[in-house]
């Protein structure tokens, strides 16, 4: 887990925060026309958890920065990651494919998101 340093959890943030944004753009400008209100409600959740983790995992870096013998934030920003893959990421692909059986695997993107967040809440930050 030492390989996932501060810094590349704050490059890992900022890009999939980079990436929701224009996730983000692509559903209200080019996905609505193409897809039902249902599906795009989907999808909005989809980018709404990928930006919020994105901005958790750069909560990660600082803490990974500031508590740099501490385990739980690199812990944290890994299984953030994994939830924006697991769950946005299932979430995009029902929305994209049709294909409703990507709902399954949405709940595993969410048990990483709250493992996540017990392992930021671990960290013990200062003295």
């Amino acid at each position: 887990m030492h390989a996932l340093t501060a810094a590349r959890l704050w490059r890992l943030g900022a890009g999939l925060a980079g990436a929701g944004v224009a996730l983000g753009a692509f559903g209200a400008h080019g996905l609505r026309s193409l897809v039902t209100p249902e599906r795009l409600a989907v999808f909005e959740t989809g980018v709404r958890y990928h930006l919020i983790h994105a901005l958790a995992i750069l909560a990660a870096a600082w803490a990974a920065h500031a508590a740099p013998q501490a385990a739980g934030p690199r812990w944290a920003g890994a299984l953030f990651a994994v939830g924006v893959l697991l769950f946005s990421g299932s979430l995009y692909l029902l929305v994209w494919t049709g294909v409703t059986t990507w709902g399954a695997v949405t709940p595993f993107g969410g048990l990483a998101f709250l493992a996540g967040w017990v392992a930021l809440a671990s960290t013990r930050l200062g003295r």
